[in-house]
């Protein structure tokens, strides 16, 4: 939920850069300096700085830092695996788990007070989906050519002309399915934390939707994932 009492907001001043309080800025500044793009920030330096400091060199015996990622990084590998094969996987990986890892923490971030989920915006979960979109479309052409276009007619060469037009449908509307489902249920799990903060205090009386909020933020980051994988491994595998 986009409000002007951010922690990044206080920085920004600090600054004496523009700190925009409405969900568009008028000037380019402004607009780079919108709560979402600067959670934005903010997660991708964590995602870089935190793995340097907790793994530091790789050790055959590891530590616990390491343990940490090696069991992330392949329990990720083994679920792209289950859904791409282990060439699809190895291919896909990168994307998938960047992802992943981008999405739950940028939805978990938004349980701290003075924090906001950068998935809570629009912008960021239909750029995601945007990509995924023109990936999965890459993908088909790259491994049927010009015959891809036989995932879009169906079974029966009667039903083709119908079959085509409810393909098309169906295919631009994951942009919405996919962006708006993460949006929605991070901005709702936003407002529904500020009402509760505001009207039962910042203690105890959230608590419940706080760990809720750790179960939804889990789920949907795994959700996108997977529905990414599919949306892949149906446009790599051959027309039935």
């Amino acid at each position: 939920m986009e409000h002007p009492i951010l922690f990044i907001s206080l920085i920004l001043e600090a600054l004496g850069l523009p700190v925009p309080h409405t969900p568009v800025g008028a000037t380019l500044l402004e607009k780079i300096c919108e709560p979402y793009m600067t959670y934005t920030w903010m997660v991708m330096a964590f995602l870089i700085i935190v793995p340097k400091l907790t793994m530091g060199k790789l050790e055959m015996v590891p530590g616990s830092g390491q343990n940490f990622w090696e069991v992330m990084v392949g329990g990720l590998m083994d679920f792209c695996a289950e859904n791409l094969g282990e060439k699809g996987a190895k291919m896909l990986f990168p994307m998938m788990a960047t992802f992943f890892f981008y999405i739950i923490l940028s939805n978990m971030i938004g349980l701290i007070p003075g924090f906001m989920s950068p998935t809570s915006s629009l912008n960021i979960t239909l750029a995601m989906t945007l990509i995924v979109w023109v990936t999965h479309h890459v993908l088909g052409f790259k491994y049927h050519g010009l015959h891809y276009y036989k995932h879009f007619m169906g079974p029966s060469k009667v039903l083709a002309p119908f079959m085509f037009l409810l393909e098309i449908i169906s295919n631009f509307a994951r942009l919405i399915s996919l962006s708006m489902r993460l949006f929605g249920n991070i901005l709702a799990k936003e407002v529904l934390l500020g009402v509760l903060f505001m009207l039962a205090g910042a203690f105890f009386a959230p608590l419940p939707i706080l760990c809720l909020g750790v179960l939804v933020s889990v789920i949907q980051a795994v959700v996108f994932v997977l529905l990414s994988l599919l949306y892949c491994a149906g446009s790599m595998e051959h027309a039935h």
